[in-house]
C-alpha cells in the first residue's frame, strides 16, 4: 500500500472555503485475482452444439482493482472520507463517509454496498465465497441464481452507530433506482427502500442481529413494496465459527413469498488457512424448496492467498429443472 499526505494547504483550502488548516491522508491499495473455473449443470443433457460437449470456452480468467480512499479532520473533530473503485479499470463503486464521533457515521453509497438490512443479508462465515457464488439457472452462466435474500438497495444513504455491546444501522435507498451524478436525477423509480438492523453481542464470541425493511417491488405497481426480515445468530469458540440465519420477503400482491434458511461453520486450522461449509434452502411457499450446499478453503502467504470453493444448488429459482454447479479455485495477489 502507498500513501501520500499533504498538510498545511492553506491557498487551496481558502479558494475552496474558509478554514484555518486542512489536514489530509489518500491511500491506495489493489488487487489481482487469477482464477480457473468449471461450471456444470442441466445444460449438460440438452444436446445442444456449444453446450455440454466440452466446447465452453476458457476456464481462465483474471480481475484486477485498485481503490482510492482520502480523508480529512474537519474543525469540529468529525472526518470526512471519499473512497472509489475501480475493477477491471472500469469504476465500480463511489462512497463519502462523515464519521461523526459519538453521534455515528453517515455513509453515502453510489455503487456495490448494501444500505440498511442489506448490511446483514448474509452473515455466514466463509474461508473464500459464499454458497450462491457462481450458481445460475442451469450452469452455463445464464442469468438468476440462488433466490430468498433481503435487500435494503444498493445507492443511497446508510446511517450506523455503535454503543458498548450494541449496533445499530438506517438504510434509505431513494426510489431504488440508480445514482444520478452531480446535479442530475436517475429518472423513473419506485418506492424508496427503508430499512434497519440491531446487532447485539451479550457475552465474547456471540452475536445476534435483526433487521427489517421495505423495499421497492420489482413489478406491478411502482407504489408498492416488498417487506424484507432477517434474523440471524453468531458464535465464535476458539477456532470455530458457526451461524444460523433465516430470511423472510413477503412480496407484494403474490402468494411466493420466499423462506430462506442458512447455515455455516467456519475452522480456522491455523492463521494462515481456514476451510467452511455452508447449506442454503429457500421455500417460495409455491414450488419446490430451492437448496444449495458450498464448501470453501484459503490459504494465505504474506500478500498471496490461494482459495478455492465448491458450489452445487438444485431447484435454482425453485424451478425443478434447474440444477448447477461451480468450482473456483486461484490465487489473490494484494498490494
Amino acid at each position: 500500500m502507498k500513501t501520500w499526505k499533504k498538510a498545511g494547504l492553506t491557498a487551496l483550502a481558502g479558494s475552496l472555503v474558509a478554514t484555518s488548516a486542512f489536514a489530509g491522508a489518500m491511500t491506495v491499495s489493489g488487487s489481482a485475482n487469477l482464477t480457473y473455473t468449471g461450471n456444470t449443470g442441466a445444460e449438460d443433457t440438452t444436446g445442444a452444439v456449444g453446450v455440454g460437449d466440452g466446447n465452453d470456452g476458457s476456464r481462465w480468467g483474471m480481475a484486477k482493482s485498485i481503490s482510492f480512499a482520502g480523508s480529512g479532520e474537519m474543525d469540529n473533530g468529525w472526518t470526512v472520507s471519499l473512497a472509489t473503485s475501480f475493477l477491471n479499470a472500469g469504476a465500480s463503486s463511489g462512497s463519502v463517509t462523515i464519521d461523526m464521533g459519538d453521534a455515528g457515521s453517515l455513509n453515502f453509497e453510489g455503487g456495490t454496498s448494501g444500505r440498511g438490512i442489506g448490511k446483514i443479508a448474509d452473515m455466514m462465515p466463509t474461508a473464500d465465497e459464499d454458497v450462491g457464488n457462481g450458481i445460475d439457472t442451469n450452469g452455463s452462466t445464464a442469468s438468476g441464481g440462488l433466490t430468498g435474500g433481503v435487500s435494503g438497495g444498493v445507492t443511497g444513504f446508510h446511517y450506523s452507530k455503535a454503543m458498548d455491546m450494541v449496533e445499530i444501522g438506517v438504510g434509505y435507498a431513494p426510489k431504488g433506482a440508480a445514482g444520478a451524478s452531480g446535479g442530475g436525477v436517475s429518472g423513473t423509480g419506485g418506492k424508496s427502500n427503508v430499512s434497519a438492523f440491531i446487532k447485539i453481542d451479550p457475552m465474547d464470541g456471540l452475536e445476534i442481529g435483526f433487521g427489517s425493511g421495505e423495499k421497492g417491488t420489482a413489478s406491478g405497481d411502482n407504489s408498492q413494496s416488498d417487506d424484507h426480515s432477517t434474523a440471524y445468530i453468531s458464535y465464535v469458540y476458539g477456532p470455530l465459527t458457526v451461524a444460523y440465519q433465516q430470511s423472510n420477503v413477503d412480496t407484494y400482491s403474490t402468494t411466493a413469498d420466499d423462506e430462506r434458511t442458512r447455515w455455516g461453520v467456519l475452522y480456522a486450522v491455523n492463521d494462515e488457512m481456514s476451510i467452511s461449509y455452508q447449506d442454503h434452502v429457500n421455500d417460495d411457499t409455491t414450488a419446490t424448496d430451492e437448496e444449495a450446499t458450498g464448501w470453501s478453503a484459503s490459504y494465505t502467504v504474506g500478500s498471496m492467498t490461494f482459495k478455492a470453493h465448491r458450489n452445487s444448488a438444485t431447484n435454482v429459482g425453485n424451478i425443478v429443472s434447474n440444477e448447477s454447479e461451480h468450482t473456483e479455485v486461484g490465487v489473490t495477489f494484494a498490494f
